[in-house]
């Protein structure tokens, strides 16, 4: 995926049965750890998993799914819903329409 010029990651490393199981110190710190890795990799694009994942791990409280305003370590943030079956907030047909439209933006961006 570097080679195409993205990344697309978790804010925390670890599984869980669910995101509730998670402190706010793990995404805060996650977040740190994530943007060395982007600052180390370069890449231009990072999607990441989790609208609320990213909203503790950024202090971002009235972020939504889609591209950001803010950067991460150069790259542009697109911020995506977790695909996980316990994600009852978006269907199956919606997930791929929200994947898709980042793809195609960030295909059409890097060129």
């Amino acid at each position: 995926m570097l080679e195409r010029g993205y990344g697309i990651t978790n804010v925390v490393e670890r599984a869980t049965a669910s995101a509730a199981e998670l402190r706010p110190e793990e995404y805060l710190e996650g977040g740190k750890r994530l943007e060395a890795k982007v600052r180390r990799y370069g890449p231009r694009v990072v999607a990441m998993l989790g609208v609320g994942a990213y909203r503790t791990a950024f202090g971002e409280k009235d972020a939504a799914v889609g591209k950001q305003e803010r950067e991460l370590g150069g790259a542009v943030v697109w911020v995506l819903p977790n695909p996980s079956g316990l994600n009852a907030h978006y269907r199956l047909e919606d997930l791929a329409r929200v994947y898709k439209e980042m793809r195609i933006t960030v295909e059409k961006d890097l060129r």
